[in-house]
């Protein structure tokens, strides 16, 4: 018996003893992601009633904070380009939801600020950057749809009249929770961008918030884990890497901690090298041609989430046998055509368009003269060559649509879309009340008429990168009818279009007379043979 018990006091010493060595490794300890328990501010100990009180209340610390964004494209929604363009979600027109303007409210719940409604908004304002858009961790926060990206903080009936109610949101408890961003932060806007999840981009949907390897090799939740401010590198609230102004081609060196580089770091040379392919080395032949995303994201859509190819709001407005909105599905259930917005084609699993890019995007602005001919009219293009020594062979996509336009004026329409007002194309269905209002609010010239161009936009495809094995294989391209087969300026083996004829007939005819002469010459030697015999 005695002996039993000193055993178990053994045994309780040892785990006593394993536990006090645990508690003093620093290794056996999980690190916290932050030097602050934001629960312990004071600042932060009280309730809130807007959105602005808990900017003021992290401002109070953070002195620098809303002076940085201030500056940033994620506040101005405006961007000026190299070639002198005035761009932004503020300034251009699109071919999903057209334009932001006259829809201020509807469309700034994915601004970072609060209360932009029309164009009064006081950009200088520093407590109406909104701190928690983009660094809330709860899951919980909301910026309801309509309501100039503010937040509900008492429960209230929207649209007035509706008999819907929205739900409050706590706003001190959410503040208390503040952390470094997330895919989820980042996705609650870009990958709803267009007017619903995967609409706009193709490679940037809602099954990126935790995808599995297969998906994206390096935002894989069990793997690398990538966060996107991983590759998009912030300084100072500067996000590098816009649809503006991608970089192409970066001709530099991996990047290094400790040093400092001009480079965009969101490239896969930024991490990568030039020469990225140590087992089949002759892959690195190609990266002065071809975009490494052109091969490693073989296609886009492929999370189970469909995006929008082409949306056609020449049909829209048709009612239903009951005499309401008509809204017509297909097979999975997805909306397919809706009197709000007209025919739409989905895509999933697409291969993407191939095309020269170096870097320079330009844009069909409201200001440009567009004709209506069998020709789209390109929202924007990609600029790039085979010869020009900037460009490299990039996935795309092009999204394909008809929209309004001002056929006397011959400029694309800026439309009223959201709101409670009989104006508002969602409201009444009525084009030309809709384009009057819109082209109003930018002090454009309106005839009185709307017809419906056909448009094509071109979007960059660099997210879902899919592991080495199931990048695409030689065949891939030099075959004919491979993935390059439209692309100009290049020599590609196997391809119909730089097969020349009268070189492989030579080629053949070549190949038949060695034949003839090895069969002749072999004849020789038998013959010589047995004469000598």
């Amino acid at each position: 018996m005695r002996i039993e018990i000193l055993m178990v006091a053994m045994v309780a010493s040892m785990l006593l003893a394993q536990t006090a060595h645990a508690a003093s490794d620093p290794a056996s300890e999980k690190l916290l992601k932050s030097t602050s328990d934001h629960t312990k501010f004071k600042a932060l100990q009280q309730e809130f009633n807007s959105g602005p009180e808990v900017t003021k209340a992290c401002l109070s610390c953070h002195t620098e904070a809303a002076k940085q964004l201030h500056k940033t494209q994620h506040w101005k929604w405006e961007y000026r380009s190299p070639e002198g363009q005035l761009l932004g979600k503020k300034t251009v027109i699109n071919n999903f939801c057209t334009s932001v303007a006259s829809n201020e409210a509807a469309c700034n719940s994915c601004h970072i600020g609060y209360g932009w409604k029309d164009d009064k908004f006081d950009f200088t304002s520093e407590v109406s950057v909104d701190c928690l858009v983009c660094h809330d961790s709860t899951g919980n926060y909301r910026k309801p749809a309509g309501l100039a990206g503010n937040v509900v903080t008492r429960a209230m009936e929207f649209p007035p009249g509706s008999g819907k109610m929205i739900k409050p949101i706590d706003l001190k408890k959410i503040a208390q929770a503040v952390a470094r961003t997330s895919r989820d932060n980042c996705g609650a806007c870009h990958f709803f961008g267009g007017g619903g999840d995967g609409v706009k981009h193709g490679d940037m949907d809602s099954s990126l918030a935790s995808p599995d390897k297969a998906l994206d090799v390096h935002m894989d939740a069990t793997g690398h884990n990538f966060s996107c401010a991983t590759c998009h590198m912030t300084q100072g609230h500067q996000v590098p890497g816009s649809r503006y102004a991608p970089t192409a081609q970066d001709k530099g060196g991996a990047h290094l901690r400790g040093k400092e580089y001009t480079t965009n770091p969101t490239t896969c040379q930024a991490c990568h090298g030039q020469a990225p392919h140590k087992k089949v080395a002759k892959l690195n032949d190609h990266t002065d041609k071809v975009a490494c995303q052109t091969c490693h994201i073989p296609r886009y859509a492929r999370g189970g989430v469909a995006t929008k190819m082409s949306w056609d709001w020449s049909t829209a407005g048709k009612m239903g046998p009951d005499g309401k909105p008509l809204i017509t599905k297909d097979a999975k259930g997805r909306d397919i055509y809706t009197a709000a917005k007209g025919d739409f084609v989905l895509g999933e699993n697409v291969v993407p368009d191939y095309q020269w890019f170096n870097g320079r995007v330009r844009y069909t602005l409201r200001t440009d003269k567009v004709e209506k001919s069998d020709e789209p009219t390109r929202i924007n293009h990609f600029e790039g060559s085979a010869g020009d020594g900037k460009s490299l062979i990039w996935p795309v996509k092009i999204m394909r649509g008809k929209q309004a336009y001002d056929p006397v004026n011959k400029t694309l329409a800026v439309l009223h879309m959201a709101g409670n007002d009989d104006t508002a194309f969602w409201t009444n269905f009525n084009w030309e009340k809709a384009v009057a209002v819109g082209m109003a609010s930018v002090g454009a010239p309106f005839s009185g008429k709307v017809d419906f161009v056909a448009t094509e936009s071109t979007w960059p495809i660099t997210h879902m990168v899919a592991p080495a094995k199931d990048a695409l294989h030689c065949d891939d391209c030099h075959a004919s009818g491979g993935r390059l087969e439209k692309v100009p300026g290049i020599y590609i083996p196997g391809r119909a279009s730089d097969h020349a004829s009268w070189l492989d007939t030579g080629g053949w005819a070549l190949a038949l007379l060695a034949l003839l002469g090895t069969l002749v010459h072999g004849l020789g030697r038998v013959v010589v043979s047995r004469r000598n015999k």
